[in-house]
């Protein structure tokens, strides 16, 4: 299958992104359609994510629907995430 988004993340980021929106880990599961397990076990891995492509693509996919943008490292800096609009103050 053919994805036209890297789908590169790592346990830490993905974390981040589910603080940034307030979702728990079975949120997540339930947004990318996959077992909470599987969220569980991923969140657990340091480095880039070894595990299936296509469920890594999945919690890209549900996270930046919800609005994370992903920051990929580079040779000064790691990767992050960050959100794609500000937060309203007004709720």
């Amino acid at each position: 299958m053919w994805y036209d988004i890297k789908v590169f993340l790592t346990g830490p980021q993905i974390r981040a992104a589910r603080g940034l929106v307030g979702w728990s880990q079975t949120d997540l599961a339930f947004a990318a359609g996959i077992g909470l397990a599987t969220v569980q076990r991923l969140e657990r891995q340091d480095g880039m994510l070894r595990g299936i492509t296509d469920t890594i693509w999945k919690i890209r996919k549900a996270l930046e629907e919800a609005g994370i943008i992903f920051i990929e490292g580079d040779d000064s800096t790691g990767p992050g995430v960050r959100l794609s609009k500000p937060i309203s103050d007004n709720g």
